[in-house]
């Protein structure tokens, strides 16, 4: 298959003035299809984010034995049903989804099948030690070959003890997401406890609590590090899904580096998603926020400042503020995001080699990046199949004359026909 050629990305030198939808959170998407698969009875998922990610879970879900039935916006899902006798070995395409490679193992292992999970060439060099060993933990045949990483077989157990359970979840968040979602169908339940490091993404671990809790799941957390999740029935919820607030980023990284101001429809008021932290970060840039009913307002400031940010938290909104840091009026120093390195690519090395390509000066440090502003030229932005990276393309396209980004449609892994979006409200 022949690979598209590079993009030419939307150039800017007026503010822009827009208003942007975003589609729905394909974490609490991906979240609540797991929750729906392991429920009581079926559950109606609305303006659910139709995306490669999620399209890739409905596929895993669906040959573990659910039933998803698709009527535009709204999604039915009829649970997995777990006395079904045993039956075929299946696969699971996990594409570069690390919901996927990382939620389904675990209830493969409570199906009656063995399931075999493989994925894009990236997805085969992501981390997945850490779910091979818990899974091995918790008293169920996985077949790895000795790689600790994609392609591997899980052999559905039917049941799975749980109880007291250690891991290192230093690396990823969804290693702990992943136990907690599938838990209330362990006999015993899981006291789930991560030892190690810093546990990066605590917003994406306090969202998977949540919507356990919504579902009449009791979910007791003693301490940042510990989850107490009881064993119990998962009660079917209708749920309507939130805008995907991460994805907003890139349309408010336009307006800082441009100048201008955008409005973000229907922001929630209260939520769990890393993304509500724009609402911080856009001021350390010089900029401001404002509620106007629904929606949120981002305007630039009169200057585009540097900053100093741990981004422990909230690493995925990472490669978009490199590109605003890259284009500020002065030094910028990230933190805090050393697990980066084991996401879709080594984002940091990624992160320093893209934006020095352009003539700028950024390098790598322990567990982050520092970023001194530069007169930025035109080239070819790699993406390496991150549309994490493709965003941060597009932003610095908008104050680089002549940048190409290459292989922007990876971008349709949570946000469909966001390259002709982009270049429609960009080029008005």
């Amino acid at each position: 298959m022949t690979a598209p050629l590079p993009w030419l990305a939307p150039y800017r030198d007026t503010p822009i003035d827009g208003t942007v939808l975003v589609p729905g959170s394909k974490s609490l998407t991906n979240r609540v299809l797991i929750l729906a698969a392991l429920a009581d009875g079926p559950s109606v998922i609305t303006r659910p984010l139709g995306s490669r990610d999620t399209t890739l879970m409905l596929g895993a879900l669906t040959a573990l034995g659910a039933t998803i039935q698709r009527d535009g916006m709204t999604w039915t899902v009829t649970p997995i049903h777990r006395g079904a006798p045993d039956h075929e070995p299946v696969a699971v395409d996990c594409g570069l989804a690390g919901t996927v490679m990382r939620f389904v193992p675990v209830l493969a292992a409570l199906g009656s099948s063995d399931v075999t999970l493989d994925g894009d060439e990236h997805a085969r060099v992501r981390p997945m030690g850490t779910t091979i060993d818990t899974l091995r933990g918790l008293g169920v045949t996985v077949n790895d070959g000795g790689r600790g990483a994609l392609p591997f077989t899980v052999t559905g157990n039917k049941h799975i003890t749980g109880g007291t359970l250690e891991i290192d979840a230093s690396s990823s968040s969804q290693f702990v997401s992943a136990l907690l979602l599938a838990a209330p169908h362990f006999d015993l339940g899981l006291d789930l406890r991560h030892v190690g490091a810093a546990l990066p993404s605590m917003p994406h671990i306090d969202m998977t609590v949540a919507e356990l809790r919504r579902r009449g799941v009791r979910v007791d957390t003693g301490d940042t590090n510990r989850w107490n999740v009881h064993p119990g029935p998962v009660d079917s919820l209708d749920v309507e899904i939130e805008p995907d607030l991460s994805n907003a980023g890139v349309f408010i990284a336009a307006a800082l580096v441009t100048g201008g101001t955008i409005r973000i429809r229907n922001w929630p008021k209260h939520t769990d998603q890393a993304g509500d932290a724009w609402r911080t970060i856009v001021p350390a840039f010089g900029g401001s926020v404002e509620r106007d009913g629904t929606d949120l307002v981002f305007a630039a400031g009169s200057t585009l400042d540097g900053v100093e940010l741990d981004l422990h938290d909230v690493g995925e909104l990472t490669p978009v503020i490199a590109a605003i840091a890259a284009l500020a009026t002065g030094p910028s120093r990230l933190t805090g995001v050393a697990h980066l390195r084991g996401h879709e690519t080594d984002r940091l090395k990624a992160l320093v080699t893209e934006i020095n390509r352009l003539g700028g000066d950024a390098n790598e440090l322990d567990d982050g990046l520092e970023i001194r502003p530069q007169a930025l030229t035109g080239a070819t932005f790699q993406t390496y199949d991150d549309h994490r990276m493709a965003h941060a393309g597009v932003v610095l396209g908008l104050r680089v004359r002549d940048l190409f980004v290459e292989n922007v449609v990876t971008t349709v892994k949570t946000y469909p026909n966001f390259a002709p979006v982009w270049e429609r409200l960009m080029l008005t």
